[in-house]
């Protein structure tokens, strides 16, 4: 008896550990249109993003550059491998806050948290002053 009661306590704590235990957002994601894959990775002691493929990446037969960029000469740099997040610091309850991501869409940069949701299924939001308000994208892992 004194067996299975013992058995039964390490289960629930290593249960209980496991559960407590953060999700992590390194690895490839796409977002929910599935224009480009990106990969979350660590740049220091913090989390940084980059663009690694695009559903189109040529515009009129050439590598699509940053053509948005408000800074003529960061214009002609290539939208692959372009590290676009910036700065993420773990902020418990598995988000990730304190970030910056750049959308070469229109060429303006955001305050930006990453929340996991999920084992695969994260929110990113980029926002202007206070994360209430600004536009938030579900991101699913691809690898």
């Amino acid at each position: 008896m004194k067996k299975h009661l013992f058995i039964l306590v390490a289960l629930m704590l290593f249960s209980t550990f496991a559960w407590a235990q953060k999700l992590s957002p390194l690895g490839t994601w796409t977002n929910e249109e599935g224009k480009a894959k990106f990969e979350i990775y660590k740049c220091g002691d913090k989390l940084c993003g980059k663009i690694v493929s695009l559903r189109e990446p040529l515009l009129n037969g050439k590598p699509k550059t940053d053509i948005n960029n408000p800074s003529k000469k960061l214009q002609s740099r290539p939208l692959l491998g372009l590290e676009f997040m910036k700065g993420f610091v773990y902020d418990g309850d598995n988000k990730w806050d304190e970030g910056t991501i750049y959308d070469p869409e229109s060429g303006k940069t955001y305050s930006c948290y990453m929340k996991m949701t999920g084992k695969d299924k994260m929110e990113v939001k980029g926002y202007i002053g206070i994360s209430l308000i600004g536009r938030s994208q579900d991101w699913t892992r691809v690898d």
